[in-house]
């Protein structure tokens, strides 16, 4: 069984792209790999891919994707060599492919209709801030420099403030989703989504290729601040992206919004992954910070379902270790914490699916039962059950290799493939199987038994039992 309630999401990159390196990883903890699909080319992708297909699991299972389309991210596309921005120099931001050499080039595929005087222009994650003078046109803005610094090609460029009529996916993001889809991602996270209409376009392209696959909203935008709501309700998970968030909103704001978001995201039943910065002194050292650690530790204390490390493994000198210390501060976090006292309330729907699964939970806990069994099809029993954050480990047995996966990112499951059962009558002969088979209780010792009935309907969730292992 994994240890760790919490789950440990690693970004595949050169510094980790190696099958040895890969499973060292995986052996030490990692749940989920992420593919980052705004580096490289098409090959370079379908590499990454073919890379972690060829990772096996102790199950033989091959490791969760997730495959992360790099959205609508403006970034300086030309800029004159060497540019150094002082205080108060004047200088041309534009996205016309035409304009001027010595003006700012940057991402087309939109106008500044709605710019003003005095907004606000970040570059570089904010290390070099521009005040808009005046809109020359609805391509191009003359602004005025508050900090300056190096301007580079490729680097981001954010508009805080600033309502920017871009669409939810570029021509390049629409490549890259066909491509997640060809190679079976298990998950898509969906960057700088600005409102629930957002997955729209993403839903018309998987219909079309009759694919399902799960998508993650990444909170990074300050727009989606202002429709979390209906985001968490309509995507199936979010992702708390703290690199652009940091930028399009006061730094000081950013745990607090993280611990809305985790709240909310709890509340909903849908998954919250915490990202960027967790451990990013260890790209270059072997040791973290005891701020990283601690900022670790409160996003577990918060209930988050998972953590990402990003350039800590794509990039860094000490991929492996970086897994060691994250799967080392989790178990240690997660030994203080007190289920019983923080069993989630009933959700706000209060169908039969929510009652049972909350019954579950509650009477795990009151019987110290340490084993949920769910057995599920689509995985909406065993994430019904986690969003109650119960003391016993949830087992997820499904005969499905693609809700095994999916599940893998989901807070305190353990998913376990098991032979197609279509009858409600086989559940406890399915159940006790496991439990027996597997020696993992005493001679009657009790576990918890879930699931739903039509077998293969998602949402069904409508029966609990305790049983006995023999």
């Amino acid at each position: 069984m994994v240890p760790n309630k919490t789950k440990i999401l690693a970004t595949i990159g050169p510094a980790c792209s190696n099958q040895v390196v890969l499973q060292k990883m995986v052996d030490l903890g990692v749940n989920a790999f992420r593919i980052n699909m705004s580096h490289g080319s098409v090959d370079d992708k379908k590499f990454l891919f073919d890379q972690l297909k060829k990772i096996t699991l102790e199950d033989n299972q091959r490791p969760t994707i997730l495959a992360d389309l790099a959205g609508p991210k403006i970034r300086i596309k030309n800029v004159k060599n060497g540019l150094i921005l002082n205080q108060n120099d004047k200088i041309i931001i534009s996205n016309d492919k035409n304009s001027d050499e010595e003006n700012i080039i940057i991402s087309s595929g939109f106008t500044f209709g709605k710019i003003s005087k005095g907004a606000k222009i970040l570059i570089n994650d904010g290390r070099i801030q521009l005040e808009v003078l005046k809109k020359i046109s609805g391509h191009s803005v003359q602004v005025k420099t508050l900090i300056g610094g190096i301007v580079e090609k490729g680097k981001g460029v954010n508009f805080p403030g600033v309502a920017i009529d871009m669409p939810a996916l570029t021509e390049q993001d629409r490549i890259d989703l066909l491509l997640a889809i060809e190679e079976e991602a298990d998950w898509v996270a969906l960057s700088f989504v600005r409102s629930a209409k957002d997955k729209k376009m993403v839903d018309a392209i998987l219909k079309e290729k009759k694919a399902s696959i799960p998508i993650i909203a990444k909170i990074e935008k300050w727009e989606a601040l202002e429709h979390l709501d209906k985001i968490i309700d309509t995507f199936d998970g979010v992702m708390v992206a703290r690199g652009d968030l940091g930028v399009e909103i006061p730094q000081e704001q950013v745990p607090l919004i993280q611990k809305k978001i985790i709240s909310m995201a709890n509340k909903s039943g849908k998954p919250v992954i915490i990202a960027t910065q967790l451990l990013e002194t260890m790209v270059e050292s072997p040791t973290p910070t005891r701020a990283e650690i601690s900022d670790i530790a409160n996003a577990i204390f918060d209930g988050t379902d998972a953590l990402l490390v990003t350039g800590e493994t794509a990039v860094g000198k000490f991929p492996d270790k970086v897994i060691e210390v994250l799967k080392k501060v989790i178990i240690e976090t997660e030994n203080t914490i007190d289920y019983n006292s923080i069993l989630q309330p009933i959700g706000h729907e209060h169908h039969t699916a929510d009652a049972i699964s909350h019954a579950t939970c509650q009477i795990a806990n009151d019987m110290s039962i340490n084993f949920i069994l769910s057995l599920t099809h689509s995985g909406s029993t065993a994430r019904m059950i986690a969003r109650y954050k119960p003391s016993a480990k949830i087992i997820a047995l499904t005969p499905t290799e693609t809700t095994y996966r999916q599940l893998s990112i989901i807070w305190g499951v353990t998913s376990i493939i098991i032979n197609e059962y279509s009858k409600s009558d086989d559940i406890p002969s399915v159940s006790a199987k496991f439990i027996d088979g597997n020696n993992i209780l005493k001679k009657g010792d009790k576990y918890v038994v879930t699931g739903g009935v039509p077998i293969g309907i998602a949402g069904t969730t409508n029966f609990v039992f305790v049983q006995k292992a023999k």
